[in-house]
């Protein structure tokens, strides 16, 4: 008979209650045996999430070494027989995410070599998932690294969040694209008091979808911050230059096309009411946060007395905790899609929600054999 696994009610490392259901089902299933949990990442800091899901599990992670030479290349081994088993590899992307991807690729191919039945990838946050459209005379690298990561040997993917829904379809293998907004949702009603007298703001036209999201479903006022400067004209330049202009050239006149209007900017404006309200700005990845900064003054101006940033994906990169530290923002929320603890060191007003509940339950659930339609409920298509 196989063996059950035994898994805990709630992990330790979990702060908040999970969405109703989740930990039953994680109690109430027992997985069958065949499968591994291996962590893709050489840094320890990195491997915390992999720890919390295999405690949700019930399991131990597998054993692998994976390390950089002197000369700068990445040296993957696998430390135990996975010959006909399902393996998960988890690989959150530090800063250094050429390694990072580089890491995956060589232990997903590591693992196709030693005759693994499937291996599936757990990629939280997606790299290069912002560059998933064409600019200039660039390339869609984000469908490159889906090629890559195909040849390499993976079957399954599990994330989060992708910056772009469409980016699924430049796999070749499934991809379930999990949504952090319960858990984010879970924390505006259980950390903030007052919430009911906040309004969710877009701090961009281009995220008004996901703000209204948030809107609908926790009964709030809406608003969108418009005039901010996205991408300029020189940017979105698209080869209509090209060749290069030649003076006097005859042009046939059937060739003439009209000539378009150039851009312009209109002053900033807030769409909806903010004074005297909690604003609530939301988005799926924060980066560089002057944008962030900035919409935070805008609403200061317009009445806001507290400011709140949820996203998904914390990437905090460059001086982004010192420029959060010294904003009008009170409190920026984040998932540990991605690792951050440094720069929550560097900057207290950074608090983390913790994902690892629905990622686990995702591995059990593709593991068995079962539906993932449990972990969709409610999910619309533009959400």
């Amino acid at each position: 008979m196989p063996r059950k696994l035994l898994l805990p009610y709630k992990s330790v490392f979990s702060h908040f209650r999970a969405p109703r259901g989740l930990d039953d089902s994680l109690a109430m299933n027992a997985a069958r045996s065949g499968y591994r949990v291996f962590s893709a990442n050489s840094t320890a800091a990195c491997t915390e999430l992999a720890k919390r899901i295999t405690e949700r599990l019930g399991a131990e992670l597998g054993k692998s070494v994976v390390y950089q030479e002197t000369n700068g290349e990445t040296r993957v081994e696998i430390k135990e027989s996975v010959r006909g088993q399902d393996i998960f590899i988890i690989q959150t992307i530090p800063r250094d995410v050429n390694t990072a991807v580089m890491e995956l690729l060589i232990m997903a191919y590591a693992l196709k070599t030693s005759c693994a039945r499937n291996i599936i990838g757990v990629i939280p946050y997606f790299p290069y998932s912002k560059q998933s459209k064409m600019r200039k005379r660039g390339s869609i690298v984000c469908k490159l690294l889906a090629s890559m990561l195909a040849k390499a040997g993976l079957t399954h993917i599990i994330t989060m969040d992708l910056h772009q829904k469409e980016i699924q379809g430049f796999f070749s293998f499934p991809v379930d694209n999990l949504r952090a907004s319960p858990f984010l949702l879970q924390y505006i009603q259980e950390e903030i008091p007052d919430y009911r007298n906040a309004v969710i703001v877009a701090k961009s036209p281009d995220a008004a979808k996901r703000a209204q999201s948030y809107a609908e479903r926790l009964r709030l006022g809406l608003a969108v911050i418009h005039g901010e400067a996205q991408c300029t004209e020189q940017d979105m330049d698209d080869g209509r230059h090209s060749p290069p202009m030649v003076k006097n050239a005859t042009v046939h006149p059937g060739l003439e096309l009209p000539l378009m209007m150039a851009k312009e900017k209109p002053p900033i404006t807030v769409v909806g009411d903010v004074g005297g309200r909690i604003a609530i700005i939301v988005d799926d990845i924060i980066d560089d946060v002057e944008s962030f900064v900035a919409a935070a003054e805008i609403l200061k101006e317009r009445g806001a007395y507290k400011i709140f940033v949820m996203a998904t994906h914390g990437l905090l990169s460059a001086d982004a905790p010192r420029l959060i530290e010294e904003s009008s923002i009170d409190e920026v929320v984040v998932t540990n899609t991605v690792p951050h603890e440094v720069q929550k060191l560097q900057c207290p007003k950074i608090k983390t929600v913790d994902i690892s509940l629905i990622l686990s339950e995702a591995i059990r659930r593709i593991h068995n054999g079962e539906s993932m339609a449990y972990l969709f409920r409610n999910i619309t298509v533009d959400d």
